[in-house]
């Protein structure tokens, strides 16, 4: 059993991580707020699943890679709740965080109804009951009382506003079973099929999620690469998801969009077919952000390139099939 606070300040440390091959911070603010009030009233809220190895630092998420590899532990099923509770009681997320970080900002505690919502200044502004929950780890106690007995309305309840608050702050040294997997045979093939098995429930993985989670087991810097690509497209105005660009690359380079093909795809030649799709799909958004003016950076030009390889390259599995794909803004060929 470890205490939550530990495991924080383990996170603090640097020697708890994220293994490379896990997906980004997906968790709603629903789920959030059920997280801290199951934590609050003395709620299971499920185990850890954790790797302890001396991986080389290309596969862990969250750190710089070192000469020679630290002892260092990889959380494998948990991240979205211990993610979710560094957020709200660190008041920013962790060094390994991938997604929106609004999802657990904002939380704040009705003193008297023992209820979390996260605030909306109509409902909550002037009334002093509403407490800041980040607030409350970063700061102590103390200040939260100082107000509350300030104020005419709450002072006659602070006694039990006290004891509401100290019960909120003890979420800290909650136990969480840990399981945790070590050994040389531990090898990354066999943590990722730990990983897909284990992550069969809770919040869904979807099929792409467990394929590039096999991808990265061989290459760790596949979804940082995948997200350069997709983040320029953001930042263009497309915006695409990573199942999707997965597709792309897995009909490059296989003939077939679905992610069962990428199995028995080479890294060496994932990296290619992803460099191809990428450049097909943004071709093709010049092309068409050209023509019907999407995005006033792009420039139309007179003659605008092929998205797909040339009639010569007979021998791409992906251009029968690039036209074929779901998604928006589907890329066509010869």
């Amino acid at each position: 059993m470890t205490k939550l606070a530990a495991i924080l300040d383990q996170i603090d440390s640097g020697s708890v991580l994220l293994p490379e091959f896990q997906r980004g911070y997906v968790w709603n603010r629903d789920q959030v707020r059920g997280l801290m009030r199951s934590l609050y009233l003395g709620y299971p809220v499920g185990s850890l699943l954790t790797w302890e190895t001396r991986a080389d630092g290309s596969l862990v998420r969250g750190q710089e890679a070192t000469a020679t590899p630290a002892l260092r532990v990889l959380i494998l099923d948990g991240q979205q709740r211990i993610t979710s509770l560094y957020g709200i009681t660190r008041g920013r997320p962790p060094a390994f965080f991938q997604g929106d970080e609004r999802a657990f900002a904002g939380l704040r505690f009705h003193v008297e109804d023992e209820t979390f919502e996260f605030y909306a200044p109509a409902k909550m502004a002037g009334d002093p009951r509403w407490i800041d929950v980040t607030a409350l780890y970063t700061r102590g106690l103390e200040p939260q009382i100082g107000m509350l007995n300030a104020h005419p309305a709450t002072r006659p309840g602070i006694v039990s506003y006290v004891e509401h608050l100290a019960r909120l702050r003890q979420v800290l040294e909650r136990d969480f079973h840990e399981e945790k997997l070590t050994g040389a045979d531990k090898s990354v093939d066999v943590v990722v099929d730990i990983f897909n098995l284990v992550n069969s429930g809770g919040t869904k993985l979807s099929k792409g999620d467990l394929a590039l989670a096999k991808k990265c087991a061989h290459w760790p810097e596949a979804r940082a690469a995948m997200r350069v690509h997709l983040d320029r497209w953001e930042k263009e105005g497309f915006s695409f998801t990573l199942d999707w660009l997965l597709r792309v690359t897995s009909a490059v380079a296989t003939g077939r969009a679905g992610f069962g093909s990428l199995d028995a795809v080479e890294v060496a030649d994932f990296k290619q077919a992803l460099d191809s799709s990428a450049r097909y799909v943004s071709q093709f958004l010049e092309v068409a952000a050209g023509h019907l003016g999407l995005v006033p950076g792009f420039r139309r030009r007179a003659r605008p390139p092929p998205i797909c390889p040339r009639p010569e390259s007979r021998h791409d599995p992906g251009r029968e099939t690039l036209a074929a794909l779901p998604g928006p803004a589907r890329p066509c060929c010869h």
